[in-house]
């Protein structure tokens, strides 16, 4: 790493130099939108050469991805915090939707994704493996007891996938005029919520 870069102060470490570019891709994302977030902006922002970019990061696509999974695990720990006295699959299920509905967007990481006009990217990664992952992480943290509720680890993550697909829908599609969260309770536990859980995951 040369003294001229890191508008000179330069990481510790690859670990400390990989934090400081996440950092300044979240600032460029804010500041220029998410489609319109270029490499070059992320380097110039970070004090470095595209080239000390691409030594940690071979894409803008896969950059981004990292600056939403840093702030996966804060978001995963309040989620937890503030669903603690979830016991059963039906209540996390309808809770970790309402949940997300209200704070994903406002998230300064994952949120990113969710701002007005710039959904495309999100809206394909919504559903990937690693977006499953992350609800089937989600619901694992949540103090319930999944096999007494009748889901093995294979039916969890089709139920992880199943909440993801349906907030994603409510996210993108919300009703008018809007229901309120009781009313979309009531509508979840009605028609989402499973009413015999695959233990096989299909």
């Amino acid at each position: 790493m040369r003294t001229r870069g890191w508008q000179g102060n330069l990481p510790q470490d690859a670990d400390e130099a990989q934090a400081r570019i996440l950092q300044a891709a979240s600032r460029c994302v804010e500041r220029f939108g998410l489609q319109k977030t270029r490499l070059a902006d992320v380097a110039a922002e970070a004090g470095v050469t595209r080239q000390t970019v691409y030594r940690y990061f071979s894409s803008v696509n896969e950059m981004l991805s990292a600056v939403a999974a840093a702030g996966a695990d804060d978001f995963l720990d309040r989620m937890g915090n503030a669903l603690g006295w979830v016991r059963t699959a039906d209540d996390a299920i309808t809770e970790t939707i309402i949940y997300c509905l209200h704070a994903l967007p406002d998230e300064p990481a994952l949120g990113l994704m969710l701002r007005l006009g710039e959904t495309e990217f999100f809206t394909r990664e919504a559903t990937s493996s690693s977006a499953v992952a992350l609800g089937a992480e989600m619901l694992r943290r949540l103090p319930v007891d999944w096999p007494a509720e009748g889901y093995d680890e294979s039916a969890l993550d089709g139920l992880a996938e199943m909440v993801m697909r349906t907030w994603l829908s409510f996210q993108q599609y919300p009703n008018h005029p809007p229901r309120t969260d009781d009313e979309l309770r009531t509508f979840i536990r009605a028609w989402v919520c499973p009413r015999t859980p695959p233990t096989d995951g299909r």
